[in-house]
């Protein structure tokens, strides 16, 4: 099976909260209500700079695939 790169995910324990899971290597979810991220892959020896840039990149990601999401719920 091929997985999207970006699923959509929620919790009706925490309603406030929009979750964003990113499939790709490095695989994580990011909670878009506060950018707080959590990393499913072992970075050992990543590049602490690199690895910023990448994270900043990933949240802007996920936040354009929501709202693009979002606005394709509204359509219909």
């Amino acid at each position: 099976m091929e997985l999207p790169r970006f699923l959509l995910g929620d919790n009706t324990n925490n309603p406030e909260d929009i979750f964003v899971i990113h499939t790709d290597f490095p695989r994580f979810i990011i909670n878009l209500k506060d950018d707080e991220i959590e990393l499913w892959d072992d970075l050992e020896g990543a590049d602490e700079e690199e690895l910023s840039i990448q994270v900043a990149q990933f949240i802007e990601e996920a936040s354009e695939f929501y709202d693009a999401e979002m606005e394709k719920y509204s359509e219909s």
